[in-house]
């Protein structure tokens, strides 16, 4: 039995006891090759494993795709992150900076509007308060803070005497 799609010339019988063993030899590979083909898809068995090794072999080469894909999203997720950290943290220093600025300018007007009240303090003081006097004020006015100490341990001795007399 020939192959006629092979492309060789069909043989018409043999020449010789040589020709016919080759020609019975080529047969029986012919078959034999025919045979292993028809067995091959006779094995559904042997089949479905083949096809389930190799959706294994996807699965395997997706899960890794989709591991890399996870990990360079990550990546990119931790990089912007990193990112607007960056800009918020920028943005608190300017904001930092600038509340600091305006402070530091509001603690000097501050300042110049208190010596300013101070020198009008001590200018009245000068003029309207009587001469054994003056220098007890005067010292209150440049040293408001033990004045304020003083007065309020003053007060405080008279509420209290004024609360609870002796008996």
């Amino acid at each position: 039995m020939t192959d006629r799609t092979s492309g060789e010339p069909p043989v018409t019988g043999a020449k010789g006891p040589d020709e016919l063993r080759r020609q019975i030899e080529r047969t029986r590979s012919e078959l034999g090759d025919t045979v292993e083909e028809l067995a091959g898809k006779m094995d559904v068995k042997g089949r479905a494993r083949a096809r389930a090794a190799d959706l294994r072999d996807k699965a395997g080469a997706m899960t890794v795709q989709l591991r890399s894909s996870a990990a360079q999203a990550g990546h990119t997720v931790h990089d912007r992150a990193t990112q607007a950290g960056h800009k918020v943290q920028d943005k608190a220093v300017q904001s930092g900076h600038k509340v600091q600025d305006r402070t530091l300018q509001a603690g000097h007007v501050t300042q110049g509007k208190a010596s300013q009240a101070s020198a009008a303090l001590e200018r009245r003081a000068e003029h309207s308060v009587p001469r054994p006097a003056r220098p007890l004020v005067m010292a209150a006015i440049r040293h408001p803070r033990p004045t304020l100490i003083v007065g309020a341990a003053v007060a405080t001795v008279v509420v209290v005497s004024w609360r609870y007399p002796k008996k």
